[in-house]
């Protein structure tokens, strides 16, 4: 009988574990998937842009795509059977599933603003980013580049305003070595937003200062990587980094890029 167990539980084992590898509904989620590179990319791709996310859906989809959006196409989004998918998450790894959906909640949801207008007169020059997340940086040491440049070297710096993508409480303010001039806001989710190597503030901003979305924060510039007042280094730009907290780190970056495509429709326009 015991022979008969045995037996029994190694089949059963192997054809699990077959079932899993084959499955990766399951086998891409777990308790550290929040700080895997696959996650930290934020591959949402044009799907993201179409409607207001359904964080479920979302949720579902990443997981059963490797976590990367970007083959799905809009017209295709509603053939994938992700409420199938999310109810056997929900059954096999429900604190699991639901972690993975709070972070892209934490991550998307105050977002009602793009950080840079676009300007009402049509020789201002717009500005321009792409994607360099994890891309080597050197000064201060090997590192990756936790965040995504808006370029706006075509103008001075102190040209372009910058402005805050959601409501949420200034957590950090002031000069770092890396980031100059810089303003950190903690959303009402959790999320917390960096926007570095700015020109000057709007005002004298104070830890604890309530902000809302669309505020005027300050102007780009090209500040840091010097001491306190260090000025051309590189070319003008708004670093944009968004963080979260994770069970082993007090704040992880993940990719702006494709939240950035996100933001965009809810861009303003000024005089400027």
């Amino acid at each position: 009988m015991i022979l008969i167990l045995l037996l029994f539980l190694a089949v059963y084992t192997a054809a699990f574990s077959g079932y899993l590898v084959q499955n990766p509904d399951y086998s891409q989620l777990d308790a550290d998937t929040l700080e895997t590179m696959e996650f930290r990319q934020m591959q949402l791709g044009d799907w993201i842009l179409s409607e207001p996310p359904d964080y479920d859906r979302l949720t579902a989809l990443m997981i059963s795509a490797n976590y990367d959006l970007r083959p799905l196409k809009g017209e295709n989004k509603n053939t994938e059977n992700w409420q199938e998918i999310r109810r056997d998450l929900l059954r096999t790894k429900p604190e699991e599933y639901e972690a993975l959906k709070q972070a892209y909640t934490m991550i998307l949801s105050d977002i009602s603003c793009f950080p840079v207008p676009l300007s009402v007169n049509a020789e201002t020059p717009d500005i321009t980013y792409s994607d360099t997340f994890g891309e080597g940086r050197t000064y201060g040491g090997e590192r990756i580049h936790e965040g995504c440049d808006l370029m706006g070297n075509a103008m001075p710096r102190g040209f372009y305003p910058v402005l805050s993508m959601t409501a949420g409480t200034v957590e950090q303010v002031g000069w770092l070595e890396k980031g100059g001039w810089r303003i950190g806001i903690r959303t009402p989710s959790g999320a917390y937003f960096y926007y570095a190597h700015l020109y000057s503030y709007s005002r004298s901003w104070q830890t604890g200062d309530t902000v809302q979305s669309g505020t005027l924060l300050g102007f780009m510039g090209d500040s840091g990587y010097g001491s306190e007042g260090t000025v051309g280094m590189f070319d003008v730009h708004l670093h944009l980094g968004i963080y979260i907290p994770t069970e082993h780190y007090h704040e992880l970056s993940v990719n702006p890029y494709w939240i950035l495509r996100f933001s965009e429709s809810f861009r303003t326009r000024a005089d400027f």
